[in-house]
């Protein structure tokens, strides 16, 4: 039976392996590059993974009000421009708002800013985050409809006025 599931198992080529290893190792080596020129004037939160395996950092503005969540992916070295970003609100103190998420799209940038704006709300003790789906988002509100329901939003649509509201709630 173990020679079977051997036989059956996908194996690598040298080549395949070795190709594999210097991406990781030029990823790795821009991350730390990416990182030092970051750090010089945001926040940086975390590095992440992909759903291609890419490394990510994850990086921050944040004001008195506001809260600007950026990724940047070390595939390339950083020159100032993120692969994506949500930008947010804080309309109280236990709700941050919404106002734009931004960026490359099918990539899964969105899912990693999203679980780390929720490490940044936890943070700060804000239980809520929210967000509107207005009429210029209605060409894609399917999509932003599961987006946000994967990530535990409540989601309301309403088609007829095309508009939305999303809410999650950490308590």
């Amino acid at each position: 039976m173990n020679s079977i599931f051997l036989e059956q198992k996908e194996t690598k080529s040298k080549d395949e392996l070795k190709q594999e290893l210097d991406t990781l190792e030029i990823q790795l080596f821009r991350m730390q590059e990416n990182i030092k020129e970051i750090a010089k004037h945001a926040e940086v939160i975390s590095i992440d993974q992909t759903k291609d395996n890419d490394w990510v950092v994850i990086y921050a503005y944040k004001e008195e009000s506001t809260c600007q969540l950026m990724l940047h992916n070390c595939a390339r070295p950083y020159r100032g421009k993120w692969n994506s970003a949500i930008e947010a609100e804080y309309k109280d103190d236990s709700n941050l708002h919404i106002a734009d998420i931004k960026g490359e799209e099918d990539r899964g940038y969105g899912s990693i800013l999203m679980k780390h704006l929720k490490d940044v709300v936890r943070e700060d003790n804000v239980q809520y985050i929210t967000g509107d789906i207005v009429k210029r988002d209605f060409d894609h509100v399917e999509r932003l409809k599961h987006f946000y329901s994967k990530h535990y939003f409540d989601v309301k649509i309403d088609h007829q006025e095309q508009y939305g509201k999303i809410v999650w709630n950490d308590g």
